[in-house]
């Protein structure tokens, strides 16, 4: 664990977050000053980081282009109904306009029953006695209302049902973690209570470095590899995310070995695939190569 750590404070420290939040949905968070206005916009980014990230951040856009420059602001004062028109006609992938005014309007009443949604928040995760898994669940659940489709279940996963949750999970990371150029330290909650977001780059990447052996990006499987990083900094578990995570979307970290990629990967000496590889072969299965 101390060679992956070192190796893993290599990664992060080699990373420009300036530079590579503007191809990530978080760069949209960074276009608002106001904390009211990054928590609305978080979790319209986080919601919709679903599918080819092209199309992602093209909707993402879209929904904020019709919000308009005060977004917690229309959130805050509009019905649901206003929301909609505001919203007719968006389609992300399974995602109408419908769904998104659904999270919104409750999203707007948290702000105004709580003041912020980072303080309401604050309020399960303190009556839930620090247990993140139900203090997000309940969060959901606020952020559902009594919606009962599909599609708007979907947008807002329930943690309780055992998925990874990867993008309300995500969203979380960004509110709750220290400013450091990405994440944005706004809400009242320790680093050391989050969970990690687990997308197919995260988990691949967590497998190969032996954080997991878990096969499907479960719930479960974001405790075990948020457990595993807790060795290395209890105190901020998540802080390699974003790291691993464009280590994977840039493709430098490739779903199958790639000498050229691989050679030049600063994890190559702590990635079980890797290392696998390169093993020499037995004297019995070199005999039988020359034969």
């Amino acid at each position: 664990m101390d060679r992956i750590r070192e190796r893993l404070d290599a990664l992060l420290a080699s990373y420009d977050p300036e530079s590579t939040r503007s191809r990530d949905p978080v760069g949209f968070v960074h276009q608002y000053d106001s904390p009211e206005d990054q928590e609305v916009v978080g979790l319209v980014a986080a919601s919709l980081a679903f599918g080819n990230a092209l199309a992602a951040r093209h909707s993402i856009d879209n929904v904020l282009e019709r919000l308009g420059e005060d977004p917690a602001a229309v959130v805050r004062a509009s019905t649901e109904a206003a929301l909609r028109r505001k919203l007719r006609g968006f389609v992300h992938r399974i995602y109408r306009g419908e769904h998104l005014a659904t999270m919104l309007f409750h999203a707007g009443e948290l702000q105004r029953q709580h003041g912020t949604l980072g303080e309401a928040f604050a309020s399960y995760h303190n009556r839930n006695g620090g247990n993140f898994r139900e203090s997000l669940a309940e969060f959901a659940d606020s952020l559902r209302g009594d919606a009962t489709d599909r599609s708007t279940r979907h947008l807002v996963s329930d943690p309780r049902a055992g998925s990874a949750c990867k993008r309300l999970v995500l969203y979380t990371r960004w509110m709750v973690r220290p400013a450091d150029g990405v994440d944005l330290g706004l809400w009242p909650i320790a680093p050391a209570e989050l969970i990690i977001p687990v997308d197919t780059h995260i988990h691949r990447i967590s497998r190969n470095l032996g954080l997991t052996r878990r096969q499907t990006a479960s719930w479960t499987t974001a405790e075990e590899i948020t457990a595993a990083l807790r060795k290395l900094d209890p105190l901020d578990p998540v802080k390699y995310d974003f790291a691993l995570c464009h280590l994977g979307v840039s493709r430098q970290c490739p779903s199958r070995p790639d000498p050229d990629k691989c050679e030049q990967c600063m994890l190559q000496d702590v990635c079980r695939v890797w290392t696998r590889r390169r093993k020499p072969r037995s004297a019995k299965k070199a005999r039988n190569l020359r034969l």
